[in-house]
């Protein structure tokens, strides 16, 4: 079996950014890099389709990448032909494997048969990971959920992953139609992990550095793959290896996260209208919210200005005016992202 890269910490559980589209492009992957890495990252899934070619932007996350982390290329689609074309194509570039992208809940995306719309049909999951294992040389993994609707090819698709030899499993334990909203069912994780035969990464409301630790005690996952809380908290990767290493954990202030909209904002493309980018920094200032304060009041101004003048003075209000105050470790309670882009 093809061995996965080394991790940053030898004989620890893995860490991973989970793959999300309109985020993790090589501008943020650079950014939580500066916070502390995790062992591996995974690109904004690549279309697959009829004459497609792999997007450039998301390209850049591979040829550009300065993290020195391996990073796994995404592919999301149905036709095989296509996915074993773009497949080969990437294998030229320096990545660390294939991804192959089977949980994606958004439905513009199942409607199509791809994304989680492929665990609602074994026999082409089958297919697909047979043609793509014996096209793939490096290592090949998959993300995937536990179901479409209900978990009824959950246990049939798990030994078609032991029958392709996949090498990496990141498993969110949430069915397609539960999209975000219910309750992660890590016992079906711990199936999982004593079902396959490769790692397993655990996924999904993983917060913080001790609710990372509590899930691989409770589903006993060789890692953890963290997306929206790594939007909120880029120290998250780094907290974990401290927990881990049972270190005390660094507290994180205000006045750093001050820092850190800056640093995601100077990543924004500034040729597009300012009401673009303001709009574009909400995306991360939705997740980044949840831990700013209690009752919801920064996300409720910040959702409501439409210029950087009126952003930034919100920010400056609440991050500024007691830099040295904690920034919450977990997300206060009933404090919702919003989100408009797919996250893990």
């Amino acid at each position: 079996m093809r061995s996965l890269p080394q991790s940053i910490t030898p004989n620890q559980a893995l860490t991973a950014l989970a793959p999300m589209q309109d985020v993790t492009d090589l501008a943020f992957m650079t950014a939580i890099a500066e916070y502390g890495s995790p062992d591996y990252f995974f690109t904004e899934y690549f279309r697959v389709y009829a004459d497609s070619r792999p997007e450039r932007h998301i390209l850049r996350s591979i040829t550009e990448n300065s993290t020195n982390r391996p990073i796994f290329a995404q592919l999301i689609g149905e036709s095989i032909p296509d996915l074993v074309r773009v497949a080969k194509e990437l294998s030229q570039y320096a990545i660390a494997g294939i991804d192959l992208n089977m949980g994606c809940p958004a439905p513009r995306i199942y409607r199509k048969n791809v994304g989680g719309g492929l665990l609602r049909d074994p026999q082409k999951v089958d297919q697909i990971l047979g043609a793509l294992r014996d096209t793939v040389a490096l290592p090949f993994t998959v993300k995937m959920r536990i179901g479409f609707e209900d978990t009824e090819n959950f246990e049939q698709i798990l030994n078609l992953i032991n029958k392709h030899e996949i090498n990496l499993l990141s498993l969110h334990g949430r069915t397609v139609k539960e999209m975000y909203r219910s309750e992660v069912h890590y016992d079906r994780i711990a199936e999982a992990v004593k079902i396959v035969k490769c790692p397993v990464l655990a996924n999904g409301n993983i917060t913080s550095a001790f609710s990372a630790g509590k899930v691989l005690a409770q589903t006993g996952a060789a890692g953890v793959m963290i997306g929206r809380s790594a939007i909120r908290n880029p120290w998250i990767f780094s907290q974990i290896r401290q927990y881990l290493n049972d270190q005390l954990l660094q507290i994180i202030t205000l006045g750093e996260v001050r820092n850190y909209v800056d640093r995601l904002y100077s990543n924004i493309n500034q040729n597009i209208p300012e009401r673009s980018r303001v709009s574009a920094m909400k995306k991360y200032l939705n997740f980044i919210g949840q831990g700013v304060d209690p009752a919801g009041n920064f996300l409720f101004e910040m959702r409501r200005v439409s210029s950087e003048l009126e952003l930034f003075n919100i920010c400056d209000r609440y991050l500024l005016t007691s830099p040295d105050q904690e920034f919450a470790p977990e997300p206060y309670q009933g404090l919702i992202a919003r989100p408009s882009c797919e996250v893990a």
